[in-house]
């Protein structure tokens, strides 16, 4: 009859470690291109946007302006397009004074 310690060694020999899968998809996704949209609202003056526009993307302010005036007559526009997290900053910054804005990916 086999021994106690025996048994445990012959048995830890024959599980196998399991596979380890990588989700890749994340980090893919994080990687495409984002866009931040901001939205026309009733509240900020077209200076608050332009200056705020300027600090969140570095754009200049004639940009800024651009950026303002479609907002203004279209309700919406495209304000910034990167990585995922650099998108979630500049949401940040724009949020600093309430602006509506939402990440697209």
């Amino acid at each position: 009859m086999p021994d106690f310690v025996s048994i445990l060694t012959a048995a830890d020999s024959v599980v196998a470690e399991p596979d380890v899968l990588i989700d890749t998809t994340v980090e893919t996704l994080v990687d495409t291109p984002w866009r931040v949209i901001l939205f026309d609202d009733d509240i900020h003056t077209f200076e608050d946007v332009i200056l705020q526009l300027m600090k969140a993307t570095g754009c200049s302010e004639q940009q800024g302006e651009k950026h303002a005036w479609t907002v203004h007559t279209r309700g919406k526009d495209l304000v910034y397009e990167g990585e995922f997290f650099e998108c979630f900053r500049v949401q940040g910054v724009l949020k600093e004074i309430q602006l509506v804005t939402e990440i697209e990916g």
